[in-house]
């Protein structure tokens, strides 16, 4: 099992690099209004999506396989890791939302500003918090904790 914990933790370390570094790229791919570096971003991003999926992927299956051999007997009726499932769930949404958004330059339908990038690069780092928080500490969660 602990074999399976390792592989999941090294899985999440290279989504969460993607989750980080490419909404950061879209800040500066936002501003760029060269035909060079915008498509030097396009190949950029659509590299770095390609390697954070990887790693989500990983993430997802050896997660999935904890959660199945270990740790829903163990933690299912806890606050603490219902919160956590649906921030990783939100995760996902967001790299989707981060799939999209590959795709919406690529076609240059980019619609959003480098200020929206700024604030979207949080999201990751705020989540990311928040869980190792949940897995550390695991508190009581009045009204979810039975």
């Amino acid at each position: 099992m602990l074999w399976i914990k390792a592989l999941h933790v090294i899985f999440v370390v290279a989504w969460y690099a993607g989750l980080l570094y490419l909404p950061r790229l879209f800040v500066y791919h936002a501003q760029t209004d060269d035909a060079i570096g915008d498509e030097r971003f396009k190949v950029m991003e659509r590299r770095l999506f390609m390697i954070m999926t990887v790693g989500g992927l990983g993430a997802l299956v050896f997660g999935l396989w904890l959660i199945a051999d270990y740790a829903w007997a163990a933690y299912a009726a806890s606050g603490w890791f219902q919160v956590k499932l649906v921030l990783v769930a939100a995760l996902v949404l967001y790299h989707v939302w981060c799939g999209r958004l590959v795709a919406d330059f690529a076609a240059g339908r980019n619609r959003h500003g480098h200020r929206f990038y700024r604030l979207f690069n949080e999201v990751p780092a705020l989540v990311l918090i928040a869980v190792v928080i949940l897995v550390v500490v695991k508190p009581i969660l009045s009204g979810l904790d039975g």
